[in-house]
């Protein structure tokens, strides 16, 4: 099964299918709702370790992390990245309901682009306390209206592909989550849309040092 349909998508997006094709777009200049059809090549994998922050979900020894939305039932239910290297050995936090192992952790380790690799053992959600990151914004308002960041928002999943995580609108700017970027899906939706529109927030981090 590709990683198009592990990834789950978090509910009340709205998105819709329209594709993008970078190579088409002239800086600046596209506008929400006529984006070329084709599709955008997604960043390569980062080349050292990475930070997530996300559930942890077990069933039956098929261990996912999942990045985005998990279903509240009772055992919950969500899709996420593949993930090796993972022992429930010595970890707290953790629920079990039938052959269902589940619970919400930071996890450091490898991302080749389809599955996650564990090389360090995970912390606790709850007691994970990471430095705020920098507001990509500055703290200034966008000053595109909610029409047009939400025909945007619309487009989102066929922009980004299985990359797509969720997104939602805020002080005029639309934000969006992806696994991984590196810049690269920002300078997309910067070409795209023209800058000081789309905030591209990556759930996977770059371990510093």
């Amino acid at each position: 099964m590709s990683r198009r349909h592990r990834i789950l998508s978090a509910a009340g997006t709205g998105v819709a299918a329209l594709a993008l094709l970078t190579g088409c777009a002239t800086p600046g200049t596209g506008t929400a709702g006529d984006a070329p059809a084709g599709a955008a090549t997604p960043p390569a994998p980062p080349a050292g370790e990475v930070i997530a922050q996300g559930t942890v979900m077990d069933v039956g020894g098929d261990v996912e992390l999942c990045l985005a939305g998990v279903a509240e039932s009772y055992p919950p239910q969500c899709s996420g990245l593949p993930m090796t290297g993972w022992s429930w050995e010595g970890v707290d936090g953790a629920e079990t309901a039938g052959e269902v192992t589940w619970g919400a952790y930071a996890v450091q380790g490898l991302y080749d682009g389809e599955s996650f690799t564990v090389r360090e053992h995970p912390i606790v959600l709850a007691l994970y306390d990471p430095m705020a990151p920098a507001d990509p914004t500055g703290g200034e308002p966008g000053t595109s209206d909610e029409a047009t960041l939400a025909t945007i928002q619309d487009e989102s999943i066929a922009v980004f592909g299985e990359d797509f995580l969720s997104s939602w609108t805020r002080d005029g700017w639309l934000w969006v989550q992806v696994v991984w970027d590196d810049g690269s899906w920002q300078r997309v939706v910067d070409e795209l849309y023209g800058d000081g529109v789309v905030v591209i927030v990556s759930a996977l981090q770059a371990v510093e040092g």
